[in-house]
């Protein structure tokens, strides 16, 4: 089948609205053509873009409706969710996946418009909000949120990433309009100004945080955990295609579940397949969609979920992005409820995988898992050759974060992985006697 990758640009956000018309409807004769966008590198959606793509589950199940028509799949990548949404009211994609506060502003955008969009399924979750952190330089002094106040940071507005950025400084006493200097950048331009000095600091989504920490251009500030809020990534329908085409939408929401499933059963290949279809390095993949990573797949709505969803509206609401959303229109799971049948309850039900210390060897197509963080230290120890990855979840936040990059704290026979300076700072002043260590000093005391 024919697919066409599509790069984001600012001027799909200028398509007149006299362009629309359905792209499910698209070609001749008994042909329908389904838009799907989605953003590659935004890996806690990958179950309904990356790796679905890949897999080419969603063919498969357009092949197995046998209703006399022939369909084709065009995939759409973009870097952020507004240009889709931005396409999605232009009737030019059917079927999107972004994050939560997108997904609202697409709500919004959708009835303003009069082209109504539904929220029918979710991809990645964390359930403390885990997905978004707040990075500094790597030799930068700032050590707590606290430190931002009169600071320049870079963020992409309207992105759940920026609601955490203002929910962290809120929590912190700082005016989020007026205790920082804001700058509104995508990600990719965000990370450039903070590698220059552009920036003291950058607030993102999954995966540019851990990328640049991976990369040794970046240290985790703030953990988005912290704000022990939910946040997560999901799939929104045009309402009028969802009506016209039910039977694609199941057919999009089974696909989603067999990747989900895949995701899952073998996380390393579903690694490895992600980052070779992005270019992101696999060990950073891994981080967020790996067998104990920060992101958990599921596509059921689960209700606090759509919760969380509710509160984000008043951060969008005072950032004047938006007015007031009645999200309990804008969600609609009773698709995702027929594609996964009898099982949905059980989906419901589903808790994320308990947090485990975890080590990737080289050349190996499983990781190996481990009670403590200071088991993977004596192991990391005596293999400090082969290995390509480890991971060690914050003992406060059960935010999983490289071994190497974490802040470790020394409390005993204890040897604990705190993901930044100021939750490890913190653990030290309620435990007497207990300090932050080097990483090497850590590696030394467990081996």
């Amino acid at each position: 089948m024919k697919r066409t990758a599509v790069a984001a640009s600012a001027a799909v956000l200028l398509v007149p609205l006299s362009a629309c018309g359905g792209s499910a409807e698209a070609g001749s004769g008994s042909t329908v053509t389904v838009t799907v966008g989605y953003q590659s590198k935004t890996i806690n959606t990958v179950t309904a873009g990356t790796l679905l793509r890949s897999l080419d589950s969603f063919e498969r199940q357009l092949n197995s409706l046998h209703d006399g028509h022939t369909y084709k799949v065009d995939w759409q990548d973009y870097a952020t969710g507004a240009p889709i949404t931005a396409q999605m009211t232009a009737g030019k994609i059917d079927i999107g996946s972004m994050g939560d506060f997108p997904l609202l502003l697409n709500a919004a955008r959708g009835k303003q418009l009069g082209r109504p969009t539904r929220l029918v399924s979710v991809t990645g979750y964390n359930l403390r909000g885990g997905l978004n952190t707040v990075v500094t330089g790597p030799g930068s002094k700032l050590t707590s949120l606290q430190d931002l106040k009169g600071k320049k940071v870079s963020t992409s507005v309207g992105s759940a990433a920026d609601g955490t950025l203002v929910r962290a400084l809120q929590r912190a006493g700082i005016d989020p309009d007026k205790g920082i200097s804001k700058l509104n950048q995508q990600p990719a331009v965000g990370a450039s100004a903070l590698s220059s000095g552009g920036v003291d600091a950058l607030s993102q989504f999954v995966a540019w945080p851990g990328l640049l920490a991976y990369q040794g251009k970046a240290k985790a500030l703030y953990d988005g955990a912290q704000l022990n809020l939910p946040t997560f990534h999901g799939v929104t329908a045009r309402e009028d295609f969802a009506k016209q085409h039910p039977a694609v939408l199941e057919a999009f929401l089974k696909a989603q579940a067999e990747a989900t499933d895949y995701l899952n059963a073998h996380p390393v290949a579903a690694t490895e397949k992600v980052a070779k279809a992005t270019g992101l390095p696999a060990e950073v993949v891994y981080l967020y969609n790996g067998a104990h990573g920060i992101a958990t797949f599921d596509p059921a709505v689960k209700p606090q979920l759509v919760s969380a969803l509710k509160q984000d509206v008043s951060v969008l609401k005072a950032a004047k992005l938006t007015g007031d959303i009645d999200v309990d229109s804008f969600v609609d799971d009773r698709y995702v409820k027929k594609a996964l049948g009898a099982s949905y309850a059980r989906h419901l039900a589903t808790r994320p995988a308990p947090a485990a210390s975890e080590v990737w060897p080289k050349g190996s197509e499983k990781t190996v898992s481990f009670k403590s963080p200071k088991e993977l230290l004596t192991y990391l120890a005596g293999h400090q050759s082969g290995i390509r990855a480890a991971y060690v979840p914050d003992p406060t936040t059960g935010t999983l974060w490289f071994a190497d990059r974490a802040v470790w704290v020394a409390d005993g026979d204890q040897l604990l992985p705190f993901v930044t300076p100021a939750t490890a700072q913190a653990y030290v002043t309620a435990h007497g006697g207990a300090r932050t260590v080097s990483y090497r000093e850590a590696l030394g005391r467990a081996s």
